[in-house]
């Protein structure tokens, strides 16, 4: 693989970001139309929904915004049924997550996994998302977004919120606990938000980077890999030899309004045509 060091020096992991990275779309896209279908999202919230993370795009490495977009979720998800959300991802995750994983990164796991390597999917999606696209990957190891759980129900607050520095503190005790030297550890990315665990292991590698995330690859000599090909599960085991990680080597949210507006205009569709 061009410009990556898959040499195992003891045990070590490999920590992939999942949105953008591993899939080719956000969670939150993703998991919006049915969200919103069984009445757990309204109107309403899709507004304040897509502002919060156009605020986290655009300043999502600043501590207030990162607050800010923990509180909202906390609040957006209070009285949900765990259960619920559990049934509507289990339904849904090979009709709207399947299709859009990226070979590459598939491939790419697979090689870690080759070499001796954990594979961690590092995400500040929820657990409850989470957990099985990582299981779908054939990764069993996750850091995610944890809400509390009171009586079946999310409480309003938020256990532990895996963005930023705290994606960091996650995998140090994750290391700890397992023995990882971190120099010999590997990171992948999209989102400069990521900084601080990309810069936290000994080979970072920025994925698909946005735009501040490439000067900062530029200014460190990171590897930078491009993927394109989102290829579901079953293609992937069929043309796995074509598959161009190589090639690839150059050196809740905005998605949910995306979503529901996706799904609005497939319903209205359908009215139509059953009407007609």
């Amino acid at each position: 693989m061009i410009g990556l060091d898959f040499r195992a020096v003891g045990r070590s992991a490999a920590f992939f970001d999942l949105d953008k990275t591993v899939i080719a779309k956000s969670s939150a896209l993703a998991f919006g139309r049915p969200f919103y279908r069984d009445g757990l999202i309204t109107r309403r919230d899709v507004v304040k929904s897509a502002y919060a993370q156009l605020m986290f795009r655009l300043g999502g490495t600043d501590e207030q915004t990162m607050a800010r977009t923990r509180d909202y979720l906390a609040t957006l998800c209070k009285g949900w049924q765990v259960e619920q959300v559990r049934q509507i991802v289990a339904e849904t995750l090979h009709e709207l997550i399947n299709p859009y994983v990226y070979a590459e990164a598939a491939a790419l796991i697979e090689e870690h996994q080759a070499a001796g390597r954990d594979v961690v999917l590092v995400s500040a999606s929820g657990e409850e998302m989470v957990r099985p696209i990582g299981a779908l990957l054939g990764v069993t190891d996750v850091i995610a977004t944890r809400m509390t759980v009171e009586d079946g129900r999310y409480s309003g607050e938020v256990e532990f919120y895996a963005a930023g520095p705290s994606k960091v503190d996650a995998v140090s005790e994750l290391a700890t606990e397992r023995g990882y030297d971190l120099t010999d550890c590997y990171a992948y990315s999209d989102s400069y938000s990521d900084r601080p665990l990309l810069e936290c292991v000994g080979h970072p590698t920025v994925v698909n980077p946005d735009r501040a995330l490439r000067k900062l690859a530029a200014e460190n000599t990171w590897p930078v890999l491009e993927f394109r090909h989102p290829i579901p599960l079953g293609r992937r085991l069929r043309e796995r030899p074509a598959v161009p990680v190589a090639a690839a080597a150059l050196g809740v949210g905005v998605g949910v309004a995306i979503g529901i507006a996706w799904y609005g205009r497939h319903r209205r569709t359908r009215t139509a045509v059953t009407a007609a």
